[in-house]
């Protein structure tokens, strides 16, 4: 059994789960300063990106109820920063501020990072303990961990199906299987992602707008669009989305077409592979440039089935109704396999009720260990 993890991590643990809807392309942190007896001086957590870090808003909070921190304990969900990036680094602030310990969960993977900003607060005099609350922290930042070991986002794909697999019927309705609650909490999901990528068969099939909006959220994140040919049609309702960056992965090099769709606000970006298909590791790697960490794909089972099979996907996220629907599509086109060991193995981390339908959270085997 895993040790019990101390409150006070605890509380930092939520802290920075609060933030991750917000934070992104930064880490979700939080950070709790308490006194020698245990008293709670301050307390924060990673604000939207250009903004304070977890360290300043606890600091902060501790100066606004004019509680000393000299000679206090820092506990924080990853490693303070020692890099002027966007802002000044944490290690700095801390050592500033007096603090006489900190707790940290993780050391930071970034390379600007890396150890850094332990090796300065011990340098400064400040003892330093690492490791308590790691796995959790790990998981909250899972995307930024694989954005800065693997150079490649954490992709995670949603699908909502009715209980046989079935995402539409024959004649390509879809529209819903699953519940509102379902659809809120995919929204939800959608919320914490940098991108939310799609395929040009799913925009011209539903139209859909791809945004959040059933779920509270102060960004937008990314649209990417999977689009070969650049078939997007001007008057999709994509278009009608709260402003976002629309980002469009094409294999063609059609000047016409990309100038009528550069001109509604998207990047085209041409990554041909050598099928005449837009070549979708590239694409990841290209993401990982822009510093997208989380990608929610929500397309439909072709481009799902071509991401499976690169070995392109990390995580499920699927939503099944108690419905039985018989023939149509799946969630993607995969196989046939020969034999069984060939399927794509699955590790479960999840299983919940959403409402009257199932959400399964399962990770494909082998991936998160880097």
């Amino acid at each position: 059994m895993p040790a019990a993890i101390d409150p006070h991590m605890r509380q930092a643990l939520e802290l920075a789960a609060r933030a991750r809807g917000i934070c992104p392309p930064n880490p979700a942190v939080g950070c709790v300063i308490v006194a020698a007896d245990g008293a709670l001086l301050g307390q924060g957590h990673t604000q939207p990106v250009g903004q304070a870090h977890a360290e300043i808003m606890a600091l902060r909070d501790a100066a606004t109820h004019e509680h000393p921190v000299t000679g206090a304990t820092a506990y924080v969900t990853l490693e303070p920063c020692a890099h002027q990036g966007r802002t000044g680094p944490c290690c700095d602030a801390l050592i500033a501020a007096g603090i006489g310990k900190v707790v940290a969960s993780l050391q930071d993977p970034n390379p600007r990072v890396a150890g850094q900003g332990f090796a300065r607060l011990r340098a400064a005099g400040i003892e330093v303990q690492v490791g308590p609350g790691a796995d959790e922290s790990r998981e909250l930042n899972l995307g930024f961990f694989s954005r800065m070991v693997r150079g490649t986002p954490w992709v995670r794909l949603k699908a909502a199906s009715s209980l046989d697999g079935r995402t539409a019927l024959p004649n390509g309705q879809s529209q819903w299987i699953t519940s509102p609650e379902a659809r809120a909490d995919g929204h939800a999901w959608r919320a914490r992602a940098c991108a939310v990528l799609t395929g040009i068969g799913t925009v011209l099939q539903d139209d859909p707008q791809l945004d959040v909006r059933l779920a509270a959220s102060p960004r937008q994140p990314n649209l990417v669009l999977v689009d070969s040919r650049l078939q997007t049609p001007p008057t999709a309702r994509l278009w009608r989305a709260a402003p976002r960056r629309v980002l469009i992965y094409t294999a063609t090099q059609d000047a016409v077409r990309q100038q009528t769709l550069t001109a509604l606000g998207a990047e085209v970006i041409a990554l041909p592979d050598a099928h005449g298909k837009v070549d979708l590791a590239a694409m990841l790697r290209d993401l990982t440039r822009r510093e997208v960490n989380e990608v929610h794909v929500e397309a439909g089972h072709k481009l799902n089935g071509s991401l499976m099979r690169a070995g392109l996907v990390d995580e499920l996220l699927l939503y099944q109704a108690p419905l039985l629907l018989g023939e149509g599509p799946g969630i993607a086109a995969i196989g046939p396999f020969d034999a069984l060991a060939d399927g794509l193995r699955l590790t479960v981390r999840e299983v919940r009720r959403v409402g009257p339908d199932l959400m399964t959270l399962a990770r494909v085997a082998g991936h998160g260990d880097f």
